[in-house]
């Protein structure tokens, strides 16, 4: 598993005792068992209150577990007196979640500073700051996180998103396209790329990955109805319209989406029965 905040392939602290059974509590944390591991660490520390290891994988657990305020106190004493990035992001996602964002943003001001660069940091400062709605700062983040860790596909899909939110979607292209040449099959970076021809009607283009979206996520009834925009708006109607009853299924709030969806397109249909407009999405003659 990559690292990542909340899943640590290797917490900190030095060798010492416990070492067998934490070893066990990283299994556990990396096998998505979050409460065997709390389980393993909590044992550690009773008998060794200040173990930094234990502490961190403890703290990870209660994160993991959406625990995030519990998950404070043992990951500010792992990080006490260290210089490790790791922790320190950890550390400012349950500060996050919490809502302490200023404390959040200087634990990750100093992660981001750390060597060797660690990339998780970055991406949460990124995160960070959209939700503090300070997107020129999230950009020079994820652009300094680019710098030092440029193969990490997630950080130019999160700077794509960011510059889409903005309607900058020539820049968003850039960053979609960079990180579908590390990871070609990257739904959120497909999905961003979509969006970004979409936006400015390059529809063909958009339809093109729109498909491939689909082939990831093959029953998303949204994918279906951007698809069926695109293709009406260059013209494939019998193909759009498909489109729009693959996306209305047998579900009575798929068909609500997709009627909504359809009658909102400049290029859909109107009805003046709801009982027509039921029959044409359900693939029944009128």
């Amino acid at each position: 598993m990559a690292n990542g905040p909340g899943h640590p392939m290797a917490p900190g602290g030095g060798v010492g005792r416990g070492d067998d059974a934490l070893s066990r509590a990283m299994f556990a944390l990396n096998s998505q068992r979050p409460n065997e591991a709390e389980r393993i660490a909590g044992e550690v520390l009773k008998a060794d209150p200040r173990h930094a290891r234990a502490l961190h994988i403890f703290g990870c657990a209660l994160l993991m577990q959406g625990r995030a305020s519990d998950a404070i106190a043992p990951l500010e004493t792992a990080a006490r007196g260290r210089h490790d990035p790791e922790i320190d992001t950890q550390l400012a996602v349950a500060l996050r979640q919490t809502g302490r964002h200023d404390d959040a943003l200087a634990r990750l001001k100093r992660a981001t500073k750390r060597r060797p660069p660690y990339a998780a940091a970055f991406r949460e400062l990124g995160s960070l700051l959209v939700e503090m709605e300070r997107y020129d700062e999230a950009i020079e983040a994820l652009g300094r996180g680019l710098e030092v860790a440029p193969m990490i596909s997630d950080l130019s899909v999160q700077l794509g998103y960011i510059f889409l939110s903005r309607r900058n979607c020539a820049d968003a292209r850039v960053a979609f396209a960079r990180a579908l040449d590390i990871s070609p099959g990257s739904f959120a970076a497909l999905y961003g790329m979509a969006k970004a021809h979409q936006e400015v009607g390059e529809c063909r283009t958009a339809a093109e990955y729109f498909r491939r979206c689909l082939t990831i996520r093959p029953d998303d009834a949204g994918l279906w109805l951007n698809l069926g925009q695109c293709l009406l708006e260059f013209g494939q109607r019998d193909a759009g319209y498909e489109c729009f009853r693959t996306a209305a299924g047998d579900d009575s709030k798929r068909y609500g989406n997709a009627l909504a969806s359809l009658v909102r397109s400049g290029r859909g249909r109107f009805w003046l029965k709801p009982s027509a407009a039921e029959r044409y999405l359900q693939r029944t003659k009128i």
